[in-house]
């Protein structure tokens, strides 16, 4: 199948990072024609000023719709894309110039209809930045599946660096309304429909991720609520190890309440893990002052996302309720 690539790209409020983006973009080493969609989800501040100066040297598509989240404007985009190959990127993200280059040759070598690239920390991050990409992306903490590690099973990727073709994405109707979970949603009902999923290990992206510590915690407190959902809709999918933040942190507050009736083994052996993330962190930084905020953002991410997924599989499989019902702001309604 001769290959042609659109890039779809949703934005709320956020004409500054697609002014990044589409620099990154412009910047590509790939030689090839292809298309840029950029779909306006019901933002109040426009980027399409920020558009129309890339429109020159980029082949770009601008559409508006009315607000109804990342997911439903994705589909918008590749409803109206002229490729066959589509290349989804969040906002917030920058291409290294050989990112499509890769893409490419992963594609000519081993066809697969979709596909997922880790992400990575651009040097300009900061440190705080940084620090929440070591946490989301080492093996330390999560496996180091987002930093690019292979995992056993069947690899789901992330809508921030993935790519889907035409094909499975008419068989598969794209994107679902639930937020964040639609990309792993989407990776399980492909997989369901024999389209294979594959992880492209040098096709990084530098995501940027906008969070501040509160917005962090409300993050990963949101993927810990939408992965029961998931293992719901997806029984097959369901893993132990999803349960490891809820345990970690229950062991966390166990080994603190031992420690105030002088039982201290737990609550060293607790030290004795943040102090390896500590020198991991150190070793790849190089920063002290990123390794100690490490610890912070592992602490952060794992007692939210342990709240979160204890928290639905009690409302979900203890008093069996609706998702939908119970978690309204994870769904967003169709344009």
């Amino acid at each position: 199948m001769e290959l042609s690539f659109s890039f779809i790209i949703p934005v709320y409020n956020r004409p500054a990072e697609i002014k990044e983006l589409l620099q990154s973009i412009q910047a590509l080493e790939y030689q090839k024609p292809f298309e840029v969609v950029i779909v306006e989800d019901g933002s109040t501040i426009s980027c399409e000023a920020v558009v129309q100066e890339h429109a020159g040297s980029l082949n770009i598509g601008y559409f508006r719709k009315p607000n109804s989240g990342p997911g439903d404007s994705r589909n918008y985009g590749m409803r109206r894309a002229a490729g066959n190959y589509f290349l989804i990127l969040d906002s917030d993200v920058i291409l290294p110039p050989h990112y499509l280059t890769e893409v490419e040759k992963e594609l000519q070598k081993d066809f697969v209809h979709c596909f997922g690239g880790p992400d990575a920390a651009h040097e300009d991050f900061s440190d705080l930045q940084k620090a929440i990409n070591y946490t989301m992306t080492s093996f330390l903490t999560t496996g180091g599946i987002r930093g690019g590690k292979k995992m056993l099973g069947k690899f789901e990727p992330r809508s921030f660096n993935m790519g889907l073709s035409k094909e499975a994405f008419d068989a598969s109707g794209g994107f679902g309304r639930i937020h964040p979970g639609e990309d792993p949603d989407l990776a399980l009902r492909l997989q369901k429909g024999h389209f294979e999923t594959r992880l492209f290990p040098e096709a990084f992206v530098y995501h940027k991720r906008r969070i501040d510590w509160k917005k962090f915690y409300q993050q990963v407190k949101k993927f810990g609520m939408v992965r029961p959902i998931l293992n719901k809709w997806h029984p097959n999918s369901a893993k132990i190890t999803y349960w490891f933040p809820t345990l970690f942190s229950f062991g966390l507050i166990s080994a603190v309440i031992f420690a105030i009736f002088e039982w201290y083994l737990p609550l060293w052996l607790s030290a004795g893990y943040f102090l390896m993330l500590f020198f991991h962190s150190l070793f790849l930084t190089g920063s002290i002052k990123i390794a100690a905020y490490s610890i912070v953002a592992t602490l952060v991410q794992f007692l939210g996302y342990g709240f979160g997924f204890c928290k639905s599989t009690c409302y979900l499989r203890i008093f069996n309720m609706d998702p939908e019902k119970r978690f309204p702001k994870l769904f967003f309604k169709h344009a």
